[in-house]
């Protein structure tokens, strides 16, 4: 069966996704519940899915007007080089077009330079109060998820 990419949460096994995520060392700590609480939440999602299996992600959030921001697109490495990444951010950014998407990257910017993405003049964050600790992580934790 070829792999699929589709824009439905429906059976995504996100205690899978959790183990699959740390394994590809490409965990940045939320537990399965907030996985799927950030996926849920957003405007726009594709998975990769080989089967019942996701075996990649993306997720893109917009204002619906001008900006989008483009996160959490990763791939299984074992399906890596196939075109998967690729599909799912072509799938996301044809879903909000005449806006502009911006995302974030340490180590992909070849990767996202052949998708058409151009360096921009600089990016700024900053996280407030501690990383994570929020109402809604602090809920998932008391309810043992």
């Amino acid at each position: 069966m070829a792999v699929q990419v589709d824009g439905s949460l429906a059976g995504v096994d996100w205690d899978q996704c959790k183990r699959d995520l740390a394994a590809d060392d490409f965990d940045n700590g939320r537990n399965a519940e907030a996985l799927r609480r950030s996926f849920e939440n957003s405007q726009h999602v594709a998975f990769a899915r080989d089967g019942d299996r996701v075996v990649g992600m993306a997720r893109l959030l917009s204002d619906g007007v001008c900006n989008a921001y483009l996160i959490d697109v990763w791939t299984l490495s074992s399906y890596r080089r196939r075109g998967l990444g690729r599909a799912m951010v072509d799938r996301l950014c044809a879903a909000v077009p005449g806006q502009h998407v911006g995302f974030q990257t340490d180590d992909a910017q070849d990767f996202y330079a052949a998708l058409g993405f151009r360096k921009q003049p600089e990016f700024m964050s900053t996280v407030v109060g501690t990383w994570l600790d929020n109402v809604a992580n602090r809920a998932a934790a008391a309810a043992g998820e």
